[in-house]
């Protein structure tokens, strides 16, 4: 089971590249290439003579996109966390009836959009092993007021009694560290475990696990104990 497993794990394989539509521009179609590259192999593996080749241009015609390695893969990255700007930017707006819904909202979005984009997940993992200029900086500066506001949310939500107190500032981290993990380690996990961690079964565990997890360290006593309280049919 667990070689069956490792095998058959989506985030454990080599990816297979997506094919590149003829409709896409030239400039969009390299950064498709290079998104599934960086991918694979991170920064320091990836050439510009590869993802010239699977393009099928000149690397000087690369060049006249972009002025070098760092430029396109500074691209790719804020091009990959632009929809996790936005679907977060969404959900953060959404009104809900009480804190701990929200915060659920969150996780479960969060969740499903890491398992949906399996090329995000392996970019922010490189990009963290690796130190690479742009997730330490750059990216650093454009998280900082989705970061923020999610801190603000959760003290102003602490403050009024709807979840726990707690430290803020590192919840909404260990928050994303949970969710993004799971993924970006599932070669470990599924090791450790002994299946295939991204099945459908298994995601659905381990969401409703971190939600749990999150709720007994947030949600108040007494909606907690309301909660487990048994139907009186």
């Amino acid at each position: 089971m667990l070689a069956l497993a490792t095998r058959e794990c989506k985030f454990c394989a080599r990816p297979t590249l997506e094919p590149v539509t003829a409709t896409l521009s030239t400039r969009d179609t390299i950064l498709v290439v290079a998104r599934q590259r960086f991918a694979e192999r991170g920064f320091s593996g990836t050439s510009l003579a590869d993802i010239s080749d699977e393009v099928g241009i000149r690397p000087p015609s690369l060049f006249h996109h972009f002025p070098s390695k760092v430029a396109l893969y500074r691209a790719v990255l804020l091009d990959a966390f632009d929809d996790w700007f936005a679907l977060m930017d969404e959900t953060m707006a959404a009104e809900v009836a009480d804190g701990w819904h929200q915060v659920e909202r969150v996780i479960r979005t969060a969740f499903r959009f890491f398992v949906e984009r399996p090329d995000f997940v392996r970019l922010a993992r490189w990009e963290a092993l690796e130190g690479g200029p742009i997730l330490v900086e750059e990216l650093t500066t454009v998280l900082r007021p989705l970061f923020e506001r999610a801190v603000g949310f959760l003290e102003r939500e602490m403050e009024a009694g709807t979840i726990r107190r707690c430290d803020a500032r590192r919840l909404v981290i260990t928050g994303y560290g949970a969710v993004l993990s799971y993924l970006s380690d599932a070669p470990l996990v599924a090791s450790l475990l002994g299946e295939d961690p991204t099945s459908p079964e298994a995601l659905a565990v381990e969401q409703e696990h971190i939600v749990d997890l999150f709720r007994f360290a947030l949600e108040p006593r007494h909606a907690l104990e309301t909660s487990t309280l048994p139907i009186d049919r």
